[in-house]
């Protein structure tokens, strides 16, 4: 008999960050509300978890190729350490690499800067039948761009509805936006940044300019929790996920993805052709035999 997932409240409502009362200050990133309370029990229900993903992405996929227009985007933002990597390594490597895209939003180009901010994050929204994968995304304009002061603040204001605006439109052309906040604590960010220090083979992460970004900590947490706000919307929510603990992040992530799976709910397509026919073709006239 083939082991279930344990059953647990839906992630979605337990994480999704509603407009009006949402205080990011009172999310602990270190809680496991909800769900497994052990990495072991977590790595068990990994493993069930992956083997639904993996379908439904391969269904979601084969009706891409058949003219079907759904496609998933998920949106993983935090600060340094939060865990980007690690989820996509983690999550999207539970699925096949055929159905990915994955996209990583370093520093504009020259060439990007002399566009429209969204520009760039059109050109890698995921093709019908993927899951697209953005490590850092269009929120930079408003995290980034905000905490550096690097245009006057009635322009990441009114970005905020551009933003909005594009999302929805996404989401008329059949793309299901999950966006998640990776939240870590100072504490913890801490801790990484010193382990990546202390070992050699993750020297080649740190950059001497992450102190100077951990610096405006507390700056990127309040541009952080306006963006998750005004930004939260029925067609694009905003979830706040604990990331203090790895493992954690990494299932409620995972979860969050499936439970947007089987809402979508893809199906095989049915074939152009009779399949008794070409079986019969192949058993009576295969032409290599």
């Amino acid at each position: 008999m083939a082991t279930k997932s344990p059953q647990v409240q839906s992630i979605s409502d337990a994480f999704r960050v509603e407009p009006e009362g949402f205080d990011l200050a009172e999310v602990d990133p270190a809680s496991t509300p909800v769900g497994p309370k052990s990495k072991t029990a977590a790595a068990a229900d990994m493993a069930v978890m992956g083997r639904e993903l993996d379908a439904l992405q391969e269904a979601l996929y084969a009706e891409g190729t058949a003219g079907g227009h759904r496609r998933v985007l998920l949106v993983l933002q935090g600060l340094d350490t939060s865990g980007k990597g690690g989820t996509i390594r983690h999550v999207a490597g539970l699925v096949n690499p055929q159905g990915l895209h994955i996209a990583s939003f370093k520093k504009p180009t020259r060439a990007e800067l002399r566009h429209d901010f969204l520009w760039r994050i059109r050109r890698q929204v995921p093709q019908p039948g993927y899951i697209g994968v953005f490590d850092r995304s269009h929120y930079e304009d408003v995290l980034v761009a905000r905490v550096d002061n690097l245009v006057p603040s009635t322009e990441w204001r009114r970005r905020y509805r551009q933003i909005n605006a594009f999302e929805a439109e996404l989401a008329d052309q059949g793309v299901t936006t999950v966006k998640c906040f990776l939240h870590i604590s100072p504490e913890r960010q801490r801790e990484r940044l010193i382990a990546r220090l202390e070992n050699p083979l993750k020297r080649w992460k740190y950059n001497p300019g992450d102190l100077e970004v951990r610096a405006k900590f507390s700056r990127y947490q309040l541009a952080y929790s306006d963006a998750l706000v005004k930004c939260s919307t029925p067609v694009a929510p905003w979830y706040a996920v604990p990331s203090d603990r790895k493992w954690y992040r990494n299932w409620v992530v995972a979860r969050l993805l499936l439970e947007v799976l089987r809402g979508l709910a893809p199906t095989y397509p049915e074939p152009s052709y009779d399949p008794a026919v070409e079986l019969a073709r192949l058993r009576d006239a295969d032409p290599l035999r």
